[in-house]
């Protein structure tokens, strides 16, 4: 069975297991009138809802900020048709854990969000929760790009300042699914952070994250713990699954500036490990394509693997992990960032195909390197284990029509004769 077999099925079986929760539960309705027994806003629906009901929502536009703290299904009818529009007011969804300890099986599908100050759904300490089938949709209006602020965002979110949440913000939630949404035009488009606690073992999966201009398309950043989680270092992110998304056209306002895919450790302690990155189409960001950003000692973005995925026509990288022009990975740490596998991606349309700069090895192997510019090129005191990619012609990297590599400490030999596909 190959691995894109393996993640359709996986996809095909979200909207059929996890809707079904307990045959007693009851089915309460929304619409714009609130006509034939049914409620006028959601909010009123959800609180009247017993755990594990169900609340279908008829098409309409509802001016409602939805807070969630129980077990229970949100269905819209339309996903293009059932808005709920969150102008002037904190989310648009806000599925929360922190409130309602122990919180888990809450489902969402079928709504735009639109218009929030903050993030269009944000979820916070939950477990099981499923997201799909939503379009996320200018959210984050407070934010000032300008001064890099975000007025009255929560004291719980501890480095959201600066994009106001993004479209779609998960934080200390484990064993959920963000699948089949649209994130777009908001500051950013998904961010999973450690913010109120560990978020781990969750799957993002088939999101088209387009044209967000001030951050990321998908974002995995260790924060500085909430004061409610009693913890003194960041709480982590591990092992989470990105899988079969589209992230295209993020992060190109130069004020507040992006990658495809991102994985930062701000502050010491900072930890994000054991993730999976697969299968992913990265184009046309700000910065490079997928960025591993460890900007000081005591951090740990570790073992984390890059597989598969299609990146092309990414920007350099700025600042202290500044790479020396338009790449497609870049894997930069002041700590030394062990573990990482870089493994039968195809990039392309970059000068820089994979830049790395931290004082460690860095395993890549089976990439297609599709241009006649730097495949690998090795900024740091680190190693680069590049054998067996296929650099663009049979006679390997530094020779007429391949790829070539740059800096010390690269082994490239032996090298794939012919492209690799699986």
């Amino acid at each position: 069975m190959t691995m894109n077999v393996k993640l359709s099925r996986a996809l095909c079986t979200v909207s059929f297991v996890t809707f079904c929760y307990s045959a007693a539960a009851a089915t309460q309705c929304v619409n714009p009138g609130g006509t034939s027994g049914c409620y006028s806003t959601i909010s009123a629906a959800v609180a009247a809802a017993a755990p594990n009901d169900t609340i279908n929502v008829a098409m309409g536009t509802y001016h409602e900020d939805v807070i969630i703290g129980k077990s229970l299904s949100l269905i819209g009818a339309n996903r293009n048709s059932t808005i709920i529009d969150a102008t002037g007011m904190a989310n648009g969804i806000y599925i929360d854990g922190i409130d309602n300890a122990g919180l888990n099986n809450v489902a969402v599908k079928g709504f735009t969000v639109q218009k929030a100050n903050f993030e269009g759904i944000l979820v916070t300490n939950a477990s099981t929760v499923t997201i799909v089938n939503n379009l996320v949709v200018n959210n984050d209006k407070s934010l000032d790009v300008a001064t890099g602020s975000c007025p009255g965002i929560p004291s719980f979110e501890t480095s959201e300042g600066f994009d106001c949440g993004e479209g779609i913000h998960v934080m200390g939630v484990d064993h959920s699914i963000i699948a089949n949404n649209v994130s777009t035009t908001n500051s950013g488009g998904i961010l999973i952070s450690d913010d109120t606690g560990q978020t781990h073992d969750n799957l993002i999966l088939g999101n088209s994250v387009t044209n967000n201009p001030a951050d990321c398309g998908i974002t995995m950043a260790s924060h500085p713990p909430a004061a409610l989680t009693g913890s003194a270092v960041p709480l982590g992110i591990i092992h989470n699954t990105i899988a079969n998304n589209s992230s295209v056209h993020n992060g190109y306002n130069p004020a507040g500036s992006g990658s495809g895919v991102g994985i930062f450790g701000p502050v010491p302690g900072s930890t994000v490990s054991n993730n999976v990155i697969i299968n992913n189409t990265i184009t046309n960001n700000g910065l490079p394509g997928v960025a591993f950003h460890s900007h000081a000692p005591g951090q740990f973005l570790n073992d984390n693997m890059i597989i598969g995925n299609q990146i092309s026509g990414n920007g350099a990288d700025t600042e202290d992990a500044a790479t020396p022009g338009p790449t497609g990975i870049n894997v930069f740490g002041a700590s030394p960032i062990t573990g990482t596998i870089i493994a039968g991606n195809t990039l392309q349309q970059e000068s820089y195909l994979v830049v790395v700069n931290t004082p460690a090895a860095v395993d890549m192997h089976l990439n297609n390197f599709l241009d006649t510019t730097v495949g690998v090129d090795n900024l740091g005191a680190g190693t680069s284990n590049a054998v067996a990619n296929w650099w663009n012609c049979a006679s390997g990297p530094n020779t007429s029509g391949c790829a070539s590599v740059g800096g010390p400490g690269i082994l490239f030999t032996p090298w794939l004769m012919q492209s690799f596909s699986y």
